[in-house]
């Protein structure tokens, strides 16, 4: 754990924030990764890094949706439906296309803002915590649980173990996501100071709150019984040690559940707004109607094109092992983030050249070339020791449809940019200037 996370800060985390705080606060334009991008390569590759941000989030839904499951049968007193693969897939699916008609009904990112903030993370986790930390102090260290005992030669060799290696991409997901806060960079007041200020400081509560939780949960977890999806098992266990009441998992269960679906929801109309821009902007069939919103401002296309596509995604849970489904989830949207982050730190290498006046107010290195050229050189390093380390240790089938479904995702848009035929853009504003919202 602390090797995966120590290697994910140094070759992941660290070089994408640096970048995203140089490119942030050097081009303050709206945008965020798409600008960066297109400044340095072009339309055409700005809009294969958007589709790249936009077509991450079928796996990572459904693999957040899944662990909605669990949450449900422990709420219900019926644990056991959580380790049931075809209710976790009739599940989801009913699930994503009900929150995606409330969200062409209602604002719902609106409503689930803030509440789902506070329902799903902070009264849980804390929960979680203190519930984790009373029993560690009652029962102190398990040679029994997953932690097990320690030993360094065990610790060493657990390195170059597969078993081990499958969650080097899961450890990196934690960290994923980082460059598209560049987008609120130009709505900072002080945007050279808060903006570096604020995201270093919120990598390390991210470090500090995975580290502490993920060493609890490993001591009182039982070694192979673990449930990835399942995000109530450890508050199970915690009141089981504590021999506390199994209604605080409940009530764990329910601010959860109520929180994930907010910010799932939330979720559904957000990533679509970056697709409608796009759309007007003539990088889009104008059939499609991409572009259009109804009167919340919801881009209704976009959404159910999600609602299909997530559905399609959510068909993988028709294998009965729910836990290498998750994985596979897990590492596809790695594989797809990472290859957004390679083209991040080439376009981080470029704008470098192609603007070398440019007023840099957060500058990686003091002078010259050298620290952008370190940074982007241990982002590559990361980007494929993540990828060979998943390959080397997930199984065949999984491997080839993880590799698969990258190159499908990241050959769509310069497929659609091949294709590209100015009547898109015509054709997009004509229908805007006519009423179609």
């Amino acid at each position: 754990m602390f090797a995966f996370i120590l290697f994910a800060i140094v070759c992941f985390a660290r070089p994408v924030a640096l970048m995203t705080m140089e490119l942030s606060t050097t081009l303050q334009g709206r945008g965020g990764p798409q600008l960066w991008v297109k400044t340095a390569f072009g339309h055409k590759w700005g809009f294969t890094s958007s589709w790249l941000l936009w077509v991450q989030m079928f796996p990572s839904m459904v693999m957040i949706a899944s662990t909605l499951c669990p949450l449900f049968g422990v709420m219900i007193g019926q644990d056991q439906l959580g380790d049931n693969h075809w209710f976790t897939l009739a599940f989801i699916i009913v699930f994503y296309w009900l929150i995606t008609l409330l969200n062409l009904k209602f604002d719902m990112a609106k409503i689930g803002g803030a509440i789902g903030i506070w329902l799903g993370v902070y009264l849980p986790m804390g929960l979680m915590f203190i519930l984790g930390l009373a029993a560690f102090l009652k029962r102190g260290l398990d040679p029994h649980s997953m932690l097990g005992a320690f030993s360094l030669h065990g610790t060493i060799s657990s390195l170059t173990d597969t078993k081990s290696l499958q969650y080097v991409s899961a450890v990196a997901f934690i960290f994923t996501g980082i460059s598209t806060t560049g987008v609120y960079a130009p709505r900072l007041k002080k945007v050279t100071h808060d903006f570096p200020l604020g995201l270093l400081l919120a990598l390390t509560v991210v470090v500090l709150l995975n580290l502490v939780n993920a060493f609890l949960i490993a001591n009182v977890i039982p070694a192979g019984s673990d449930q990835l999806d399942n995000i109530a098992e450890p508050v199970i266990r915690y009141c089981q040690v504590l021999g506390w009441p199994s209604w605080l998992a409940q009530v764990f269960s329910l601010l959860a559940f109520l929180g994930v679906a907010l910010q799932l929801s939330t979720w559904v109309t957000g990533p679509s707004q970056m697709m409608a821009e796009v759309a007007k902007d003539g990088l889009l069939p104008a059939k499609w109607h991409f572009y259009r919103h109804d009167a919340i401002g919801v881009a209704q296309n976009v959404v159910i094109t999600q609602a299909v596509l997530a559905s399609l995604f959510a068909l993988l849970y028709a294998l009965p092992n729910i836990n290498s489904v998750f994985l596979m989830l897990v590492n596809t949207a790695v594989f797809i983030y990472c290859t957004v982050y390679g083209i991040i730190g080439l376009a981080f290498i470029r704008v470098r050249y192609l603007l070398p006046n440019q007023e840099r107010p957060f500058r990686v290195g003091k002078t010259g070339n050298g620290g952008a050229w370190a940074v982007t050189g241990l982002l590559m390093v990361g980007i494929l020791m993540i990828a060979l380390t998943t390959l080397i240790s997930t199984d065949r089938l999984s491997a080839v449809f993880m590799l698969l479904i990258t190159l499908l995702l990241f050959a769509t848009p310069l497929i659609i940019e091949h294709f590209k035929r100015p009547a898109w853009l015509t054709d997009a504003q004509a229908d805007l200037q006519n009423g179609g919202n």
